[in-house]
């Protein structure tokens, strides 16, 4: 590869760096403001989310093609292509954590119409650890940081166990009180999804180590060697 041609692709690997960066700033908003909304039974905030989310789509479309593009014009090896690799890998993880949020502001409309409804703080005791764990995991990405990477492995088990602990409240609840049991089932399937958007940001620290060392280190491995 001559010097033109490499210092062509690093222009085109910056491009989409900052890319993922701006749909990542997108979906910590989306996240951020679909909670807000829970927390607040705000339809309003909720719909805002939900209305966002076409635009999060064009733009995971079109980095997706931009990736695909680099593969095929510039053939790239090495470092260069586990990056591009992981990089259509966190776009997509981040696209379902956009729609994650969406769920969730859809949860948030429907419960703003119940004013019996209380919402437990342990939800929003969730919530913000998984956000914190998508922000760490792009933080991660953008100063190729393997600790903090590992860190947000770390942190997947305690979202996990406010998870489980969440769903023995729930069937608690049901047991007392069978009228609310729809509301009940929306509000515990909120948990669900915040479990999910953490898997989400443990896959995209898993991509950053992938990406800056080569090594896989998923199926339980969250330590560094």
């Amino acid at each position: 590869m001559t010097t033109t041609t490499r210092l062509r692709l690093r222009r085109k690997i910056e491009k989409l760096n900052n890319q993922l960066l701006s749909l990542g700033a997108m979906i910590e908003e989306s996240v951020q403001l679909a909670v807000k909304s829970l927390e607040k039974k705000d339809a309003g905030l909720a719909a805002r989310v939900i209305d966002g989310d076409l635009e999060i789509d064009r733009r995971e479309v079109d980095l997706e093609e931009e990736c695909l593009e680099i593969l095929a014009l510039h053939q790239p090896v090495a470092i260069d292509l586990r990056h591009i690799v992981a990089v259509l890998k966190i776009n997509k993880d981040l696209e379902r954590a956009g729609d994650l949020a969406v769920n969730i502001a859809e949860t948030s409309i429907h419960l703003s119409a119940q004013p019996r409804m209380r919402i437990p703080a342990e939800y929003f005791s969730m919530a913000e650890k998984a956000f914190n764990m998508l922000k760490k995991s792009l933080d991660s990405f953008v100063n190729m940081n393997v600790e903090a990477a590992y860190q947000v492995l770390q942190e997947d088990d305690e979202v996990d166990f406010m998870k489980h602990k969440l769903h023995r409240s729930f069937e608690e609840q049901i047991r007392k009180d069978l009228e609310l049991t729809s509301n009940l089932i929306h509000l515990f399937l909120v948990s669900r999804h915040l479990e999910r958007i953490a898997d989400l940001a443990t896959n995209i620290a898993e991509e950053v180590i992938y990406m800056v060392t080569g090594q896989i280190v998923r199926h339980g491995k969250k330590e560094p060697i």
